[in-house]
């Protein structure tokens, strides 16, 4: 992925709690990255992904309408969108999860939560260099 400024940088955040997506979008805005979207579920996502293409996805995991699972196994995400990196957030610790999640290339990283936003900023900065 070619350097961008953090400005131009698009991330996608997929949480259906609205505090969380509140806070996680201000934090990423506090730390350069102003370029955030975010919605509800997994289905909206792909809504977003059919007009918008991401550098990055911030992706909960259980999600009402379409989870973060369901969304990875969507034949737009295998076909269209697999070169877009992935970042599970979860609040379980299940070790089914993470073994899970460990079968979609495009995922590079799993975070559980309370979310570890200065990991967050590593990632964005890696991804971002």
């Amino acid at each position: 992925m070619e350097n961008q400024t953090s400005s131009v940088f698009k991330i996608l955040l997929v949480e259906d709690d609205e505090i969380t997506n509140y806070i996680t979008t201000t934090k990423l805005k506090n730390i350069g990255f102003e370029n955030v979207d975010a919605v509800l579920n997994g289905e909206l996502a792909l809504e977003y992904l059919a007009k918008e293409q991401p550098n990055l996805i911030f992706l909960d995991v259980n999600m009402p309408v379409m989870d973060g699972f369901e969304f990875l196994d969507s034949t737009e995400v295998q076909n269209q969108y697999s070169d877009i990196p992935i970042v599970l957030l979860t609040s379980s610790s299940r070790p089914k999860d993470k073994e899970m999640a460990s079968r979609y290339s495009n995922v590079i990283e799993y975070l559980e939560k309370p979310l570890n936003y200065e990991k967050m900023k590593k990632i964005l900065l890696a991804i971002n260099k």
